[in-house]
């Protein structure tokens, strides 16, 4: 009756991700989920008879009054050494199984996805091309991004942030790639981040499953403004992604994405742009 009337963000572990009227944000997030909340369920019970067992001993072995002494010491009992060894390697072999089992189905690539997009680090913002069907990619599309814009009181201005369209009930497949240091990929409510490094690209194939507005940050500490790498993510309809890539080809950003910005070059904390850049145009 009590797990009844929970609610999908208390049944998943208190996870992001989750609302009570509508779909998980992703095909994977409720995988995700389960490994979390059922490994918490084996930890908890191995926890309980444990605690239970220590205060067993602890208070049908005390020292009673009148006693002396030490009580008969034993140097080993084997079933005892044969069960703390045997389990723990039965629980460890378990739950790395169904990690690897999970793993494998969530780092699984698609054959033929629906949309391919190259998502690429630079310290410290991200820029997000999404590929076309021609060989030389001529018909892809982009946005580059700038890093986290705050105020004088530290609050982010979110309009600034480089934002990610994605089209909603479709496969997905994103190339990760870095321009310099180690960053990572995170989109919080998918339970799910890759990390992001020069001399191999990692991707990660999945289908958003529900509308809205997520928020992405880099979960590498990449110097000093990491914190200011963050991102936003908009799950739409097909027809509101074509619009938004059909506006990026009438800004002109179109082919492979350019290599000249591998680094912000403007100042933290502002749209302004340094010296070196503004010589360089």
């Amino acid at each position: 009756m009590a797990l009844a009337g929970c609610t999908p963000t208390e049944l998943n572990g208190f996870l992001p991700g989750f609302v009570e009227d509508g779909p998980a944000a992703t095909n994977q997030t409720e995988r995700v989920s389960a490994l979390w909340v059922n490994s918490w369920i084996v930890l908890l019970a191995v926890g309980v008879i444990t605690w239970g067992l220590m205060a067993w001993a602890a208070i049908a072995y005390r020292r009673r009054k009148g006693q002396s002494g030490l009580p008969v010491q034993m140097r080993y009992n084997m079933p005892i050494e044969i069960f703390y060894t045997v389990v723990p390697l039965i629980l460890v072999l378990g739950m790395f199984f169904f990690t690897a089992r999970d793993q494998t189905e969530i780092e699984a690539k698609w054959d033929d996805p629906d949309v391919e997009i190259t998502a690429i680090a630079k310290q410290w913002a991200w820029d997000f091309q999404y590929d076309g069907d021609q060989e030389d990619n001529s018909d892809a599309v982009w946005s580059m991004g700038i890093q986290a814009q705050p105020d004088k009181d530290g609050n982010i201005d979110q309009a600034q942030l480089p934002t990610l369209v994605l089209p909603v009930d479709k496969k997905v497949t994103i190339e990760l790639q870095s321009r310099d240091v180690i960053h990572s990929f995170w989109i919080i409510d998918f339970l799910y981040k890759k990390d992001m490094y020069i001399g191999k690209d990692n991707s990660w194939s999945f289908i958003p499953t529900r509308e809205g507005e997520y928020a992405g940050k880099c979960a590498e500490l990449c110097g000093e403004y990491h914190s200011m790498m963050l991102f936003n993510v908009k799950v739409v309809s097909q027809a509101e992604y074509d619009a938004y890539l059909a506006s990026l080809e009438e800004q002109g950003n179109t082919g492979d994405i350019t290599d000249a910005y591998d680094r912000l070059a403007n100042f933290p904390g502002t749209t302004e742009k340094t010296d070196s850049e503004e010589g360089e145009e």
